[in-house]
């Protein structure tokens, strides 16, 4: 199974952190969207942003 993670929120003003961790889920610009593996990993990161994006499955 896979996820569809939309950015939906600026990451403007953002942490260091939070803006690294976008990026390595593919998510630059608002309404970027990008299908990840729905595993620990994955999850993890949509954690630390959860208020920036929206996840649905794909």
């Amino acid at each position: 199974m896979a996820l569809k993670i939309k950015l939906v929120k600026s990451l403007n003003g953002r942490g260091d952190k939070q803006i690294a961790t976008a990026h390595s889920l593919g998510l630059h610009k608002i309404g970027n969207e990008t299908t990840q593996p729905d595993n620990a990993a994955t999850k993890g990161k949509i954690a630390k942003i959860s208020h920036l994006v929206e996840v649905t499955e794909a």
